[in-house]
């Protein structure tokens, strides 16, 4: 009994001696739960703001992936319509290309050259349209030595001449553009006068090549008159003029010697062969103011010769008076 009651006795005294140990022993470990409680609310909050800011960039990606499909099926859209569009286009353009055009064939066939196949400013206009086409020898060739030469040769040689063949193709330039419906009367003119055909409508296309017929038949020759020509077109009465010409007359129709302004143009009544420059500017005035033409327009093609420096200035003061247009063609046209 006694070592039983000794053993407890020792018992107790030994825990009593670990009382004070165990109490620090609870303050530490209160102190390290009160750490653990305040790092794990720390963790919360900021586990709670992670949880928070990871919604906004959901929702973000969200709203920014609904933008870009609705952009997408903008875009879807758009190809659509333009495929359509590039569709119907193709679609036009073959109904387009398909289509036949009746070509109309000109009524007189000219050579095309390109930019010289036209002059800026001259138009072939008009209803009643006529064309005086100087058949005189100075329109055989542009030196005078080659004209005087040419004067003692075979009409076949005179109308071979590079002046001459040059004014065909002048004239067939100004049917080929004649209006469908305007009259055309056609005169090649020298001493005298000569209708080429008869008054033809622009659309009539044997008339016009008879025209040209007669045109290949003329030998240039003798003095310009182009009073005589002026008078044959008077019954025509024109309403536009183009005259093919290469220099101012050098002869009219008669009675100068009673013309005071022609005293001493002893040419025009038979007193010389050779005429001043002086007096044709008078000729070609007082030829203009009897002419007759009424309000008719004037228009000038003035090829090129030696030796008459004054033409250009009297064919434009007349063209100009009329509305019409001179012109003095590159060499190379038509």
């Amino acid at each position: 009994m006694s070592c039983g009651l000794g053993a407890i006795i020792l018992v107790l005294m030994l825990v009593k001696l670990d009382t004070d140990n165990v109490s620090a022993e609870s303050d530490r470990l209160r102190e390290d739960l009160a750490r653990l409680e305040a790092t794990e609310t720390d963790l919360s909050a900021r586990i709670t703001a992670l949880l928070r800011e990871k919604a906004v960039s959901a929702e973000e990606v969200e709203a920014r992936a609904a933008e870009l499909a609705r952009l997408q099926a903008a875009l879807a859209r758009e190809r659509q319509q333009i495929a359509a569009r590039q569709s119907t286009a193709r679609a036009l353009e073959q109904t387009i290309t398909s289509i036949e055009i009746p070509e109309k064939p000109d009524v007189v066939e000219t050579q095309p050259t390109g930019s010289e196949n036209y002059i800026v400013g001259l138009r072939v206009e008009g209803a009643r349209i006529g064309v005086l086409v100087d058949a005189s020898a100075s329109m055989t060739d542009e030196v005078l030595i080659d004209v005087i030469r040419r004067k003692n040769m075979a009409a076949a040689d005179k109308q071979a001449g590079p002046k001459w063949q040059r004014t065909r193709r002048v004239v067939a330039w100004f049917l080929a553009r004649l209006p469908e419906r305007s009259d055309v009367r056609v005169v090649a003119f020298n001493d005298q006068a000569r209708p080429l055909g008869d008054v033809v409508r622009g659309s009539d296309a044997a008339g016009l090549g008879r025209v040209l017929g007669d045109l290949d038949s003329v030998t240039p020759s003798g003095p310009t008159n182009l009073a005589a020509g002026l008078s044959a077109l008077a019954a025509f009465r024109p309403t536009d003029l183009y005259v093919i010409t290469d220099g101012l007359p050098t002869a009219g129709n008669g009675g100068y010697r009673s013309l005071n302004p022609f005293s001493d143009c002893s040419a025009l009544w038979g007193g010389s062969t050779s005429i001043s420059g002086a007096c044709r500017v008078r000729l070609l005035r007082h030829t203009i103011n009897n002419a007759g033409l009424g309000s008719a327009r004037v228009n000038v093609v003035l090829l090129p010769i030696e030796g008459d420096p004054q033409a250009s200035h009297e064919f434009w003061k007349w063209t100009a008076a009329t509305d019409g247009i001179l012109i003095s063609p590159a060499a190379s046209w038509p």
